[in-house]
This record gives C-alpha cells, structure tokens and sequence, in this order.
C-alpha cells in the first residue's frame, strides 16, 4: 500500500501567516508544511486541504483515481474548495466500515478528542492508522492481534497515544511511526528529528511517499542515554521527554524525601506533575539492583544525588575516612553501578549534573565531590549508546 503525504503540518500550516516565531522563521523550503492530507494508492484521501491537487501533482500523483474522501474532523482551517471531479467528502461514524471499490477496507476509530481516526487496510493486507491532530485512541482493547504496520498522527502533541498504542501491542517494533499534524510548537530542524527519533518516529517532508508495510521503520530507540547539563538546564525536561511514548516507565527519584524540606517538596512536587499519571515512582539508590532487573524503562534523577549518597555511605567527606579507606570503598561502589548500567538490558535514560566548569568550591569535601561526579559521569556516559548536553533548554548530541 502506496502512501503519499500531501501536507504534515497543523491546518493553518508552517509557517503561519504573519507569525513572527522562530520555528515559523525556520519553516523554510523542506521545512515548510502544507496542512495534513494523505493520499493512499491514488484512491482513498485522507482529509482535504487547500491546494490538494497542486500538492497531489508536484508528488508525481493524480488526485483523478480517488475515490473516497474522508476527514477526520471539522475543518478549522483556511476555507477549502473540493477539486472538481472528487466525491463529495465526509466523515464516517464511529466503528462503522467501508470497502472501496479499490479493494481497500476502512474503519472509523473512536478518538479521546472531536476527532475521527482511520484505520486502512490495503488489498494486499498492510495496515495503516491515521489519527487526528491532538487526538489519541480511545476504548482500545488490552491487547491487540497484530500491530500496524505504519502508524501516522501528532506524535509532538499526543506523545501519550504512541504510549496507549504500545502498551495495547498496536505499535510493535516493526511499526513505522510518522509525526504529522506538525505546527510551530514543534522544534525546527535536526532538534525535530533528534526528538521524534527517541520515541521511534520521524517526520518526512511534504510530498514524500512511503510503502505501507515495506518501508524502513526509524532507527531503534538508544537503549542507554545519559542526559546532562548545568542547573535549570532543561535535562530532566529532555529526560522525561524521551520515554513519554513509552506505556510504563519507572521513575528512579534517588534524593529521597527529605522530610520537613518544603523547597525540596516543592521541587519534587513539580517533576511528579509533569511526568505522566501511568508513570510508576521508586524512591532509592539502589540502583545495580533496578538495572539487572527485567521491566519497563528506567529514568533515573539523577546521578549526582546518588553519588551524594554513596559518599555519605562510604564517610567519603571526611579527610581522614577518605584516605584511610573511604576512597576505595566509593570506587567499588561506583564500579560497581558503572557495571551495571554496562550489563542491563532495559532501557535506561539517566541524568547528571555537569560541574566543573565554574568556581573551584572551597573546601576539600567540595572539591573531591566536583572531582567523584565527573569520574562518575565519564564512566555512565562510556556506557551509553547516546549522550546528550542540555545547555540554556537547547539539546547537543555528544554521542549518538
């Protein structure tokens, strides 16, 4: 099944009109985006948006072969003439059937927003689910029969229906995921594809065809990533962000409680309301223990506030304890996490602080501390297949 993808931005496209943003300035030559309209095998279309057929035509495609049009919600956008020669278009009913004289089967699916989704079946069996803009599946089934073989929808703004998707096995490791429905929330450029890779997706220029079922999924998701930065960065963000496709996570909070700190309540307060509701919190600093188990995803904030810990255990802060054996004691304990994260077969984003780069600390104790997080962080990040550095919010791709 041949699908080509006329427009992938929101219905007012990218750029927006007269906005002065820096993602809108950014939209430029592949960077601009039509509004969201597919076209499959030349005989199905899949919303309707200004200039279809120009856009049908500039991908090498005639919109003269289709048969059916089908939107997926009340048009909101720029008003729209129907091409002369298509049918007229509609939405169909929740759960309701068509089978086009092409061969092809459509499904109304049931949306969490205004909204309908499609899922198309070709005549050769490959399966397709388009979803609306800010929508996600609703009422799925625990589990699922088969996944999809390609699955399109606003992967930026409803990260949580990949997750749904996932966890009902509608999204397998073979399912190719492209992001559409893209407005300029969306980061510009490289960042755009750094941030669709995490969750197994990519964005492709307007125009472009793909083979449903035949072509190349994204790359695998990295297993292992290290994310730092200075105070304030944005690295817990860039964390978070990059499981939030992910029906299960374990969230790793080694700072523990700390009973009678509001401050640090506070703190904690605000990472618990972004993270979402399905997220599952372990507090502690046993991390070897977490890393050599079998489950879902593993973040782990942070790294720094484990080594805290690990010097307290160790009475590395102490001058005399730390040469009289604390030094030794805190290697083998960071040896021993480095080689767990080196041996573990779950998926594990962690974050660090970076230090160093500013004033020396003036105290022995703060200077071994600036000098241990280092060590450690060096060591974490020779483990990982990705690493990245949080500076101002902005991303840098270290390894990866």
């Amino acid at each position: 099944m041949e699908l080509t993808l006329l427009g992938t931005g929101a219905p007012d496209g990218l750029p927006r009109p007269e906005c002065p943003c820096a993602a809108c300035a950014a939209a430029r030559g592949p960077g601009a985006r039509a509004a969201t309209a597919l076209l499959v095998d030349g005989a199905l279309l899949l919303d309707l948006t200004p200039g279809a057929g120009f856009a049908a035509a500039r991908a090498g495609h005639s919109l003269g072969g289709v048969r059916q049009v089908l939107l997926t919600h009340p048009h909101d956008g720029p008003a729209v003439e129907l091409p002369a020669g298509l049918p007229q278009a509609g939405r169909v009913p929740d759960g309701r059937e068509l089978t086009l004289i092409s061969g092809h089967r459509v499904r109304a699916v049931p949306m969490d927003a205004p909204g309908t989704g499609y899922e198309v079946v070709g005549p050769e069996g490959a399966r397709l689910l388009y979803l609306p803009r800010a929508a996600a599946p609703a009422g799925l089934p625990e589990r699922v029969a088969e996944p999809y073989d390609m699955v399109v929808g606003d992967v930026v703004g409803r990260p949580d229906a990949v997750a749904r998707l996932r966890a009902a096995g509608a999204v397998g490791p073979a399912t190719g995921i492209v992001a559409v429905h893209l407005d300029h929330d969306a980061p510009p450029g490289a960042e755009l594809e750094r941030r669709l890779a995490a969750a197994g997706a990519r964005a492709v220029p307007d125009g472009t065809t793909l083979v449903v079922g035949g072509d190349a999924a994204a790359p695998a998701v990295p297993r292992r990533t290290l994310v730092t930065g200075g105070a304030r960065s944005g690295k817990s963000v860039e964390a978070e962000r990059r499981l939030e496709t992910f029906p299960e996570v374990v969230y790793v909070a080694t700072g523990g409680d700390r009973e009678g700190d509001a401050e640090w309540a506070a703190r904690v307060g605000l990472h618990r309301e972004r993270r979402p509701a399905v997220w599952r919190t372990e507090e502690t600093c046993e991390l070897a223990e977490l890393l050599a188990a079998d489950g879902p995803p593993l973040l782990i904030d942070c790294l720094s506030l484990w080594l805290t810990d690990a010097m307290d255990r160790v009475g590395a802060w102490d001058d005399a304890v730390w040469a009289g054996g604390g030094e030794a004691a805190l290697r083998e304990r960071t040896g021993e996490l480095v080689a767990a994260v080196r041996a573990t077969r779950r998926t594990v984003v962690a974050v660090t602080n970076e230090t160093g780069s500013g004033v020396v600390p003036a105290t022995a104790a703060g200077r071994r501390f600036r000098d241990e997080l280092g060590r450690l962080t060096a060591a974490v990040a020779g483990e990982c297949e990705q690493v990245l550095l949080v500076v101002a919010g902005q991303v840098l791709t270290l390894r990866g």
